[in-house]
């Protein structure tokens, strides 16, 4: 199963109303952000795996901290990031970035800074448990987060043009204010159905697995 299909499976039903709940906002705005956020912690992911030295970092923090277990009572991490390492990995996948795709979010979304902050930090331990996961599940001793990475990559490349390569050259600019802008306006365009009417883009399929009907 593709990484974000893992996701998406986990954070819809009582876990999104969590969510919503934590974030004192409606299910469909709620819904909205997780559809742009889990891409770019994904994406985020796949930018620092794209070195061996990077890759092997990320293996050896999966190994020591995520068995994937988290995946089955996702609810512990929306009460509490913190006590699964939220903020320490939100700094690792981002760096000085952070504050910047915590604004993307935001502007592209409708949340404030402060509240995306807060969503992000929720999902990023659930994301390192899926990636635990998928890569326990693609093989054993000699799977690896890099290949799990890379393959979901090209999996949203085929139906959306750019989908983690726009986000992960995002990531590669310096980490000022611009970012944030191009957060936005590639929620707006490549990441497609964040802002409304507009179909297609990663936006799209997730918001399909995160209940769709309820976007705004």
């Amino acid at each position: 199963m593709a990484l974000l299909d893992m996701l998406g499976q986990q954070l819809q039903g009582n876990t999104l109303t969590q969510i919503s709940q934590q974030l004192g906002t409606d299910e469909g705005t709620t819904a909205k952000a997780v559809s742009l956020a889990l891409p770019m912690l994904v994406g985020g992911l796949a930018r620092n795996a794209a070195t061996d030295q990077g890759a092997a970092a990320l293996d050896q923090a999966l190994t020591k901290d995520h068995d994937g277990s988290l995946l089955d009572a996702p609810h512990q991490a929306v009460t509490d990031p913190m006590a699964f390492g939220g903020g320490g990995i939100l700094g690792h996948i981002f760096g000085q970035r952070q504050a910047p795709v915590e604004q993307g979010v935001a502007k592209a979304t409708g949340l404030d800074a402060q509240k995306a902050g807060k969503l992000l930090m929720i999902l990023a331990p659930i994301v390192m448990a899926a990636l635990a996961r998928a890569r326990s599940n693609q093989g054993g001793a000699n799977a690896s987060a890099g290949s799990v990475l890379q393959r979901e990559q090209s999996n949203i490349e085929r139906q959306v043009p750019g989908g983690l390569g726009g986000l992960a050259s995002i990531l590669d600019r310096d980490g000022d204010g611009q970012i944030a802008d191009d957060i936005a306006n590639l929620a707006r365009g490549g990441l497609g159905g964040l802002g409304g009417s507009g179909g297609g883009g990663l936006g799209s399929i997730l918001g399909g697995m995160l209940g769709g009907d309820k976007r705004v």
